[in-house]
């Protein structure tokens, strides 16, 4: 592993440890689930981490009654579980109490897209940023690096609403240098700066643009990386701004396509402003992955590789689109 890689989760875990050593108000819940990181909070704190046993809808509810008695809770499960198995209890209890009571429950929700890739669909997360931007009052936060999650705990402690957290599962390597220029009211850093072609990205399949724009580069084209890690809410205004100066719009994601996610994100914020842009979408079609292979393999089985997405790209550009 690479010396700026990190497992996600276990800085964010770090992170809210190093809170609780000073605030006695936070409780942190586990559906069973563990992490290297998680030893030491669970063993120092044994009177505020509560283990709920392989029960994510009763983790929902237990992180609920915590935070209606003024905590602020941080509830921990495999992301196709904690979103989809719980998701009665999420709309109940969380997003439809949350708009008359102040309820922090922060979901962190490990596995997000192709993660867990050799597991199969069942453990495959393609769905959770769609069905989690429908709730009201609900944040969804996407990050691409732990330096990005670190950031996140001030403004999850703060913000006293429902949060979803989708985390990869993997080490990823650290694309900020320091966290100076994360903000999440504005929700999106561009990190490359472009004037042709602007890819807007979200968690790990940032590093796959950014590799994709030198890949573009390389063949003339001037390619921009925005990524984006607030799903919700989206500083529209600002995004819009941002994506004024290219003429061709790709988004990258590991989520199904027209269902909610980043891609229909870019295409309102294009419409609202009767943009006439060119958005190229890359993402999951509406099918399941039951594959075998590792991520790679599955993004080449499904056109996410960055050969193909380079490929897509140049055609077009050859075409006269771009």
């Amino acid at each position: 592993m690479p010396m700026d890689s990190k497992v996600i989760r276990d800085a964010l875990i770090e992170q809210i440890y190093n809170k609780m050593l000073g605030n006695d108000n936070i409780f942190f819940v586990s559906a069973d689930f563990g992490a290297p990181a998680l030893d030491k909070l669970r063993e120092k704190f044994s009177d505020r981490f509560i283990n709920v046993g392989i029960a994510e809808q009763n983790l929902i509810n237990v992180s609920a009654g915590l935070a209606l008695e003024g905590f602020d809770v941080y509830a921990y499960a495999i992301a196709p579980f904690l979103t989809m198995r719980a998701y009665e209890q999420i709309r109940t209890n969380l997003s439809i109490m949350s708009q008359v009571r102040p309820v922090n429950v922060n979901l962190i929700g490990v596995g997000a897209g192709l993660s867990y890739d050799v597991t199969g669909p069942t453990h495959h997360c393609l769905e959770d940023a769609c069905i989690m931007r429908v709730l009201p009052n609900f944040v969804v936060f996407s990050p691409a690096d732990y330096v990005t999650a670190e950031s996140f705990i001030d403004y999850s402690l703060s913000v006293k609403k429902p949060k979803y957290i989708r985390l990869d599962g993997k080490a990823q390597p650290r694309i900020y240098n320091d966290n100076s220029r994360i903000s999440m009211d504005v929700g999106f850093v561009e990190l490359k700066e472009g004037s042709e072609v602007g890819i807007v990205s979200t968690g790990y399949m940032t590093h796959k643009a950014l590799r994709v724009a030198e890949a573009l580069a390389a063949h003339g084209v001037n390619t921009g990386v925005l990524d984006v890690f607030m799903l919700k809410p989206v500083n529209e205004v600002l995004l819009n701004e941002s994506l004024k100066k290219y003429s061709h719009i790709v988004t990258m994601e590991e989520s199904f396509l027209n269902k909610g996610s980043l891609d229909t994100i870019i295409a309102d914020i294009l419409r609202d402003n009767n943009s006439d842009k060119e958005l190229t979408r890359f993402g999951f079609a509406d099918r399941y992955v039951f594959d075998v292979g590792n991520r790679e393999h599955l993004h080449k089985l499904n056109g996410l590789d960055e050969e193909t997405i380079v490929t897509s790209i140049m055609k077009k550009r050859k075409k006269g689109s771009l």
